[in-house]
């Protein structure tokens, strides 16, 4: 097997190695079996190996001395290499140095030498210009322009800076000597400046933007510059107007020009910001005059739909406007320019709000009632009507006649609509029309305006129509009508607090006004609501009196002590159909005119008083066996009908009368264990004796005995 340095290369396995040496060797591996195997043989082997090896090793190191003397030497070689650069880079370093040092130096001399050289030049060109310009002041001082620069229209630039220059020296001149000349001088002036700006206007209308340009610069210097701004304005302006719409035509007209200015003047910020002050300042202020002087007085309606349209597109306008460089502060530039246009408007803007406001919601009220063909009553006040107030809410008496609205409620959401878009009319106008910090006080006023005429003069009059309505407890065939007005109250009460919230709150909810609008608000409800809950009151008083009037007619002693005790075909008594048809039909009016928990809290009333009232009733007459059997079926039609108010309360207690009426039909001998059943175990037992006496037989049997 022939022996390299690479069989050891890594990954090097000794034990693989040898057992491959061995496999080659003949007589030295498992071939053949043990008879094969020849140890003698293997060792010789492996000693030949192991001596190739040692050769092998020797030859190795030999290789790497020889690398590593080679490598020495080469490291020194290399260092001393990279001592020569070094010495070589210190003396480069060094000649850098010195060159730098004398370029400075020859700097210095060519800027001392640049300077000196100015020195002589500056006051040699001042002398050149000054002898130029008094070769041209002497012109004018002989009275003969005699220079080409005068006499060439192609050289109107040149003659307009020698021409400004002689006329800002002539001004240092004493009057007394030079005063023809310094008039020559002022009329050569102003007749180049008008030359200049015929120029530029000319150069305006063939559209030579360059030309514009170059003029521009050249009035710059002149007094007449911001005249040729002015012309230049101007004529912008022709034929920019011929819509019917100013703002739209302002708003296209500055983003034309926008682009211009910025290419003809050297301050196209100025140019702008005095384009809009003059657009502002004319034409919008005389379309805005225009609007609004001819309705102020006449229609003051569209008065203020016309001054809140256009302060609302002329506040757009000037957003848009904003987009342009119009300098450094440019908000407020527009909001003084708006300002000017509608200060004297916006100065009586809420007294004119607030009397529109009012004339027209007493119109809208006035034209309701003229519908109705109804002379709206006086509703008292002071300490009298107040004292009233308090005896019919404590009594339920009420004082005073009572007054037949055939059914009118006095109410009416078309008007309640009406008052109210007209106040969200009025919100939005102040919204946009009142001065920041003058809106919360504003928005209140207006919200006061809005609690008078709604809240006061329509839905607090309909309330005290309808409690003037509500007949007594004891009247005959009623006319309920007041549950028609709690239904429309209850329904312009969730539109006013809709308004409210949506367009009230966001313009006073970071204010001071916020509280005193929450606790106005809670005061006008709380006090409708005390006459809502007085006349609900009175008219469940009615209803059970209506109640108490069927059952008195109709119910008959003999309903309850059959002549005929074997005769009796009827399920319940004629005043219990009736009585409960009626309440079945106020049940529904009464769902009908509430919501959510009044519904409930109004039927759990009804149903009390309901209840009461049959109970005393039934302990008005005797019972026979089967007039108990005949209460029994009255009250189970009592407690049919309880179940339509879908209230827990009251449909037990039905049933619990419904278990009491069971004492007047049970045998005398199971009268002590009824009395101990579940639904009666916790009433009085005075209440039980009570009952028990309404039997006729409660003396022959000794009823009485069960309850001594």
């Amino acid at each position: 097997m022939a022996t390299s340095a690479q069989l050891f290369e890594e990954p090097f396995d000794a034990d693989e190695y040898i057992e491959r040496l061995a496999w080659r060797t003949p007589g030295g591996g498992s071939k053949g079996g043990a008879e094969a195997f020849d140890p003698k043989r293997l060792l010789e082997e492996f000693e030949n190996h192991i001596e190739e090896l040692k050769q092998l090793d020797e030859k190795i190191q030999r290789r790497v001395e020889k690398l590593e003397h080679q490598c020495h030497r080469e490291a020194k070689e290399f260092a001393h290499k990279v001592q020569d650069l070094q010495r070589s880079n210190q003396v480069a370093f060094q000649h850098f140095q010195e060159l730098d040092e004398h370029i400075s130096y020859v700097a210095t001399k060519v800027c001392h030498l640049g300077d000196q050289l100015e020195g002589v030049n500056t006051p040699r060109q001042r002398a050149v210009e000054a002898q130029r310009l008094m070769t041209y002041f002497n012109e004018f001082l002989d009275g003969e322009l005699r220079s080409d620069v005068f006499n060439n229209p192609e050289k109107i630039k040149e003659a307009a800076d020698i021409i400004q220059k002689l006329h800002l020296i002539a001004q240092e001149l004493p009057f007394d000597r030079f005063a023809d000349v310094k008039a020559k001088i002022a009329s050569k002036y102003h007749d180049l400046e008008r030359q200049l700006i015929q120029e530029f206007t000319a150069a305006q209308r063939r559209g030579e933007i360059g030309r514009m340009r170059e003029v521009a610069a050249v009035l710059l210097h002149f007094k007449g510059y911001a005249h040729c701004v002015d012309v230049y304005i101007k004529q912008c302006q022709e034929g920019a107007y011929l819509r019917n719409d100013v703002f739209e035509d302002t708003a296209a007209l500055c983003q034309r020009v926008n682009k211009q200015v910025g290419e003809v003047f050297s301050s196209p910020e100025a140019v702008m910001a005095k384009l809009i002050q003059n657009i502002f300042e004319n034409k919008l202020q005389a379309h805005v005059k225009e609007k609004l002087d001819g309705t102020r007085h006449s229609d003051v309606e569209q008065y203020l739909k016309n001054l809140y349209d256009l302060y609302t597109r002329t506040t757009a306008l000037a957003a848009k406007l904003t987009e342009f460089n119009l300098g450094s502060d440019k908000h407020t530039f527009m909001s003084k320019l708006i300002k000017n246009i509608f200060s004297c408007y916006l100065e009586s803007y809420l007294d004119m709000e607030k009397d529109y406001l009012r004339n027209r919601s007493a119109m809208i009220l006035q034209r309701y009632y003229d519908s109705k063909n109804h002379q709206k009553r006086p509703i008292g006040s002071g300490s009298i009507q107040e004292l009233k107030e308090r005896i019919r809410q404590r009594t339920n008496l009420p004082l005073g006649p009572s007054i037949d609205t055939h059914g009118e409620t006095f109410l009416s959401q078309e008007v309640v609509v009406n008052l109210l878009q007209e106040t969200r009319h009025a919100f939005e106008r102040c919204n946009r029309l009142s001065d920041p910090s003058d809106l919360p006080k504003n928005a209140f006023s207006i919200f006061l305006l809005l609690v008078e005429h709604l809240c006061v003069d329509h839905i607090d009059y309909a309330l005290e129509i309808g409690l003037s309505a509500i007949p007594s407890a004891d009247a005959k065939n009623a006319n309920l009508y007041f549950l028609d007005v709690v239904q429309q109250a209850n329904t312009i009460f969730h539109l006013f607090d809709k308004q409210f919230n949506d367009h009230l709150m966001p313009l006073i909810s970071s204010s001071p006004k916020l509280t005193e609008c929450l606790h106005k608000k809670k005061e006008v409800i709380e006090q409708m609501e005390v006459k809502l809950d007085t006349g609900i009151d009175r008219t469940l008083n009615c209803m059970v009196g209506q109640m108490k009037h069927v059952l008195a007619t109709e119910q008959k002693k003999t309903d309850f002590r059959p002549e005929d005790e074997n005769n009796v075909m009827i399920q319940y008594t004629t005043a219990c159909a009736k009585v409960c048809a009626y309440v079945s039909r106020q049940v529904d009016r009464v769902r009908k005119s509430m919501d959510g928990k009044n519904v409930d809290t109004v039927l759990m009333e009804l149903g009390v008083r309901f209840h009461r009232l049959i109970h005393e009733h039934l302990q008005q007459y005797g019972y026979s066996s089967m007039g108990g059997m005949l209460a029994i079926c009255d009250v189970a039609e009592y407690r049919r009908c309880a179940k339509d108010f879908r209230v827990p309360l009251v449909l037990q207690l039905f049933d619990t009368l419904h278990a009491l009426c069971n004492l007047l039909v049970v045998a005398p001998d199971n009268l002590k264990q009824v009395c101990s059943g579940e639904q009666l175990t916790n009433l009085d037992r005075n209440l039980l004796h009570a009952f028990v006496q309404l039997r006729v037989d409660y003396r022959p049997s000794r009823l009485g005995r069960h309850f001594s």
